[in-house]
């Protein structure tokens, strides 16, 4: 766990001087670890990066969801995407699109590593910021997926099984 917490901090001198950052370890369907997810407040949204390793190669779907508990093997108590508007329209192709958990896909290399820095506008580190808060009551979740994201397809742009989850508190 110290490890953790230090590697943690080390990783947060990347964002603003005074910028909250919240760092959690990524586990895998498999329960091990498989690296680190970070999220810095920006004064529009949110920076995300996510270290990970000994997952599938290939592009997988990632979405932010709005509980953070990452019980391993289906991650299903993370609940679906993060949103502030019901009916919840999935998909950055889609022009009714709402989905505040949207974010891109990843792709993960050949040797199972994948590290990517991005940045959402759709979501908020704390609550007031007028879009939803990643640290509300029940906190949220990074999980990434088995498939890509096709940006399109109701509920989850076919991105398939849940593989790992990173929960936010």
């Amino acid at each position: 766990m110290a490890l953790c917490a230090g590697i943690g901090l080390g990783m947060a001198s990347f964002g603003a001087a005074g910028a909250e950052v919240r760092t959690a370890p990524l586990t895998g369907a498999d329960g091990a670890a498989h690296g680190l997810v970070t999220v810095t407040a920006a004064p529009k949204g949110v920076l995300l990066r996510v270290e990970a390793t000994g997952l599938p190669p290939g592009w997988h779907g990632m979405h932010f969801h709005e509980k953070g508990d990452c019980d391993a093997p289906s991650f299903a108590a993370a609940g679906a995407h993060v949103h502030a508007a019901t009916p919840v329209v999935h998909g950055f192709l889609n022009p009714q699109a709402n989905d505040d958990g949207d974010l891109p896909n990843i792709y993960v290399g050949a040797d199972g590593t994948a590290r990517v820095e991005l940045y959402s506008t759709l979501v908020a580190l704390q609550p007031g910021a007028g879009r939803p808060a990643l640290l509300g009551p029940s906190g949220s979740a990074v999980v990434i997926h088995a498939n890509p994201d096709d940006y399109t397809t109701q509920p989850i742009g076919g991105a398939g099984a849940r593989i790992a989850c990173a929960a936010l508190h």
